[in-house]
Formats: structure tokens, C-alpha cells, sequence
């Protein structure tokens, strides 16, 4: 189904949004015939088709809504929930079509030790998404953050040096893209390299790789997985300002040099004591302009606690902010939230006094950002 204008007389451009939205419902139907032929055995049924059934199959799931926009919706998802929370797992199945592992594929978890791959949980995630017939975005190749104790010791002690570390680096692109090539359909490849300033970010990476390490991680991965859709992603870059016109100019000159860069992905890491900025389709379409694919990949919009109504009016507003400004493009793939339920929110630990940034609260109740995401998609696919 294509995607076109709506909400009439909303203006394309605004400055601040604090207006909510509803939800839409319908109800799936499922037909067994009996007596007939004897069938070829199938495949069994994934543990969790039962709930998706049980949350609206194919009508009312967000999935189910994304699919007649063209756009993937997505959720990050915790490996621990997802092995020992039932509802946490029958949701995720139920409601979204395309899955981002929270933390199972950074290189801290990958390769604990040097030389040793743990590829079990990420793997499992994997088998999770091809069950319930979902798509994987890979998260992520390149970050300053959640590296392990021996790569990050080994270079502040100088045991390796940049010859060295870069090797690394190659080996672990390839290693990673290589073991997950066919089953992950996009990889942020490079993750946070400019600060919000506008500035390539300080990091044990630049300093010792200098900046062409961007370029080499994009090639690397490219020949490690050919169909692999290569993404920079960044928080902090969902409108028009210093930090995205920087990455507008990198993946400008990327392209230009002919590295293999796809797509641009802005993470949507919003509070609703900010406010919102409204230049989010147009630096969209900026980002279009230059043949990339984007896509919002880590949305949350957290609030100062407690909870109260217009609160969460507003950050049903911020949700829909940042989806109809994908809707609206003809390049956005998906829109990913980071969590889908405060019981699991990583807001908390990192912004005291914050929280309930997720679409569902802590009793897996839908809040009024998953009935704004719920109509959007709906009005978007008519």
C-alpha cells in the first residue's frame, strides 16, 4: 500500500508538537479444514503464533499496520526478557516485524575473549525472528562504547598499536557481518563517531586509525556481506542542526569516494522536557536526497518522573513526530523503538529521575504513544 499525505492542515514544518492520538482495532479469523487428504508435514508452528493471534494477528498488531505502509516497525529487544518473560516474548513476536538486538551483537558480548566468538545469544535472537517470520537489523559493528576489557586494555596500555588495531578491527568486521551475512538484513556499521558539536568524536579509534577508519569499517563490511544495507547512526540527529549537517557532509564524501554507504539512522533518543524539534522530515529528505535510506532507529521519549497525563500526551506527540516524518518520506525503511515496555527501559539507569520513555507501561498496558504509533500507521496505510 503506498504511503501518502495525511493528517490535513497539520503544517509539514512545526517547531513543537504536544497532541496525542487513538488507536484502531479489527480481528483475525482462522479456518481449519477437516477430512480432507492427508498434507506434507509442515514446519512446526513458532511457540509464539498463539499470542500473535491472541493480540490481533493480522489486523490490529502494529506489524500487521506497517505492512500496508511499506515501513518496517521494530523493537530492540532484551535477551534476557525474551528467554524469561513469556508476555515480554509473546509481544515482541505479536507486535513487530523487524528486531534490533539491545546489546548481543556489540563486540563486548561477541568476543569476551580475544580470539574466542560467543555467538550464542545473538544466534538465538536470530532463530527468534526467523520463527516469527521478522526480519534483524544488525546492531552494531563500530562503537566507542561496549568494547572488551582486552581490546580497550590493550590500547590504553599501548600493548597494541594502531597496525595492530586495525587488523583487529578488519578481523572483527569480518568475522561478525561474515557469520551473520543472509540473516541480517542492515548493519549500523559505524556508531556515534561525530559529537554533538559537529566534530569528528575523540576516540581511541580516530586518534590511533585517524579518520579514514569510517571508510575502511563501511568497505569492510560490504565485503564481508554484499547485500547488507551499511548505515551511520547517531543520536541527537533527528532535525536540522551542527551535529546531522556533519554527517550530511561525511556520508556526502563517502559517497563521492564510493564507499558503500546506504543509509543514515537517527536514533530518535527524545524527552519530552525538550521539546521536539520539527525539522525532522526535512532533514529526512535531505538525507534522501543523496540516494541514502533512513530509518529511526532506537526511539524512546523519556520524561521526568512522576508520571501524569500531559506528560504522556506529549510523548505520544514525539512518537508521532518522528513516525509521520518517515511515513512521509520515500526512503524511510523503519522505525525501531528501543524497548517497547518501561519494565524494561534502560532510561532509568542511565537519567535519574526519568523513565517511562516505551509504548507500553511496566504491565505491559499501551500507553497513548503506542495508540498514536497504532493510528498513524493506520491512517498512513489506507
Amino acid at each position: 500500500m503506498f504511503r501518502k499525505l495525511f493528517f490535513e492542515g497539520i503544517p509539514m514544518k512545526v517547531t513543537r508538537v504536544v497532541a496525542g492520538a487513538a488507536v484502531a482495532a479489527a480481528v483475525l479469523v482462522s479456518l481449519n479444514a477437516q477430512g480432507a487428504p492427508a498434507a506434507p508435514a509442515k514446519p512446526a508452528a513458532a511457540p509464539e503464533a498463539a499470542a500473535i493471534a491472541a493480540h490481533g494477528g493480522d489486523a490490529s498488531t502494529l506489524r500487521a499496520l506497517a505492512k500496508r505502509t511499506g515501513v518496517r516497525i521494530g523493537t530492540a529487544v532484551d535477551m534476557a526478557a525474551l528467554a524469561d518473560d513469556t508476555t515480554y516474548r509473546e509481544r515482541v513476536a505479536a507486535e513487530f516485524n523487524s528486531v534490533t538486538a539491545e546489546n548481543v551483537m556489540k563486540w563486548q558480548f561477541l568476543e569476551p575473549e580475544r580470539g574466542v566468538s560467543d555467538f550464542a545469544a545473538a544466534d538465538e535472537l536470530v532463530d527468534f525472528a526467523r520463527r516469527n517470520g521478522q526480519q534483524v537489523r544488525g546492531h552494531t559493528l563500530l562503537w566507542h562504547n561496549q568494547n572488551p576489557a582486552w581490546l580497550t586494555s590493550g590500547v590504553n596500555s599501548g600493548e597494541i598499536d594502531a597496525a595492530e588495531l586495525r587488523q583487529i578491527l578488519r578481523q572483527h568486521i569480518y568475522t561478525v557481518a561474515g557469520h551473520f551475512r543472509g540473516k541480517v538484513y542492515g548493519w549500523d556499521v559505524v556508531n556515534e563517531v561525530i559529537d554533538d558539536n559537529g566534530n569528528l568524536r575523540d576516540t581511541f579509534w580516530l586518534r590511533m586509525l585517524g579518520p579514514g577508519y569510517i571508510a575502511d569499517a563501511f568497505r569492510w563490511a560490504h565485503q564481508a556481506d554484499p547485500k547488507a544495507k551499511l548505515y551511520l547512526n547517531d543520536y541527537n540527529v533527528e532535525g536540522i542542526n551542527a551535529k546531522s549537517t556533519k554527517y550530511f557532509e561525511l556520508a556526502k564524501q563517502l559517497r563521492k569516494d564510493g564507499v558503500p554507504v546506504h543509509g543514515f539512522g537517527m536514533q530518535g533518543h527524545l524527552g519530552v522536557q525538550y521539546g521536539f524539534d520539527g525539522t525532522a522530515l526535512d532533514n529526512v529528505l535531505r538525507f534522501e536526497k543523496l540516494g541514502l535510506e533512513t530509518a529511526f532507529t532506537e526511539v524512546d521519549v523519556r520524561m521526568i518522573l512522576p508520571v501524569d497525563n500531559p506528560k504522556l500526551q506529549a510523548q505520544a506527540a514525539g512518537y508521532t513526530l518522528l513516525l509521520q516524518a518517515c511515513l512521509l518520506a520515500k526512503r524511510c525503511v523503519s522505525f525501531t523503538v528501543w524497548g517497547f515496555t518501561d519494565k524494561y527501559s534502560w532510561v532509568p539507569g542511565f537519567f535519574s529521575g526519568q523513565g517511562a520513555a516505551n509504548l507500553l507501561d511496566e504491565n505491559f498496558a499501551p500507553k497513548p504513544a503506542y495508540q498514536a504509533v497504532s493510528n498513524s500507521l493506520t491512517l498512513a496505510g489506507r
